[in-house]
């Protein structure tokens, strides 16, 4: 067996190095599908396609088994300016450390949960059902993504989310809503006492939004943080604003729902409040939960997430864990290392082995 993994692990990295080199931004991922339709195929699963998401089910199907979904993204976001490798070369320095855009995120979690199922695809005596699917706009949360490929696949019961955490196990995550929020006032001349400024509107609910708190603070994710990240108002110096815009960051913890959250703020400010969506909720899995547990026993940290991954999309329990490292992500010369790839699918094959659910 450890031959047969030995051999998995260098397909996924020759996988890896194509993906890297056949750019996939977000919704333009239809070379980068192909290329892991293909090695499914040529691996002996039997891939399937829905737009640019592609997905395989493990040989031995039984709709009496619970079933784990494997999942990562091949989309990527486009490079900065300042890369000094060409983001597409995945050029390997000093034998081991492969440089390329998506390396890191997600494509080492990609094709490491690829050479998982095809560790376990045929096995006739897993006690669960297997599914690995590969998907699309997961940088922009589309709508393209896991959620309009997960009515296709049936009742999940658990779910491995693929993103560069070091091989520890996020077993929750904090959840994202973004505030469109406008203050009205009436114009006036600034020389006079005329007008209702709709910037100091705007200040004041900005101060709110500053020092309040709410008050249930997660063990794992901390408190509910809202930023203020955007703001614009007036039209020339001499003119009252009768309008102010601005942006609210909201990053919630699993004890408030999104919905929960906007109900409180437009409760408290003067501004109008529109989210620009509710469906990016918080996530969290049950630390006694049997795939957590057997994390733990052999090794591996269990912790809250700060960051967002289509985790949030997903109505049942999962766990967040891959090879690389969150900090490389979205930045010049990302890169992952070969042997961060080989032990990604060691560990990922113990934490699947006799697993029972």
């Amino acid at each position: 067996m450890p031959e047969l993994t030995d051999q998995l692990g260098e397909a996924a990295i020759q996988l890896l190095a194509r993906l890297i080199q056949t750019p996939s931004f977000s919704r333009e991922e239809a070379p980068t599908a192909e290329l892991i339709f293909e090695f499914l195929q040529y691996h002996g699963a039997r891939a399937q396609r829905e737009m640019n998401n592609v997905w395989a089910v493990n040989q031995h199907y039984d709709s009496q088994k619970p079933t784990v979904l494997l999942n990562s993204h091949h989309d990527t976001v486009k490079p900065g300016a300042t890369w000094t490798h060409d983001p597409f070369g995945a050029v390997i320095e000093d034998e081991d450390k492969l440089i390329g855009l998506g390396s890191n995120d997600a494509g080492g979690c990609a094709v490491s949960l690829l050479a998982t199922f095809l560790h376990f695809q045929q096995r006739p005596d897993l006690p669960f059902n297997l599914i690995c699917a590969i998907t699309a706009e997961e940088e922009v949360s589309g709508a393209n993504g896991i959620s309009s490929l997960l009515p296709h696949l049936g009742k999940i019961d658990l779910g491995i989310v693929g993103e560069p955490t070091q091989m520890e196990m996020a077993i929750a995550e904090k959840g994202l809503v973004v505030l469109d929020c406008t203050a009205h006032g009436q114009t006036g001349h600034a020389a006079r006492n005329e007008g209702e400024n709709a910037l100091y509107k705007a200040v004041a609910d900005i101060q709110w939004l500053q020092q309040y708190k709410f008050p249930k603070v997660s063990e794992l994710l901390g408190p509910v943080k809202m930023t203020v990240t955007q703001i614009q108002a007036g039209t020339q110096h001499n003119v009252v604003p009768d309008t102010c815009h601005f942006v609210v960051d909201v990053r919630t913890n699993e004890f408030y729902s999104n919905q929960e959250v906007v109900t409180t703020v437009q409760e408290h400010l003067q501004s109008e409040v529109v989210p620009r969506s509710v469906r990016l909720n918080s996530s969290r899995i049950d630390p006694d939960h049997p795939l957590v547990r057997k994390g733990v026993a052999l090794g591996r940290k269990a912790f809250g997430s700060a960051t967002m991954s289509d985790q949030a999309l997903m109505p049942f329990p999962t766990v967040k864990m891959g090879p690389g490292d969150s900090a490389r992500s979205h930045t010049p010369d990302e890169y992952i290392y070969l042997y961060e790839i080989r032990g990604g699918i060691k560990a990922y094959i113990e934490l699947l082995e006799g697993l029972q659910l």
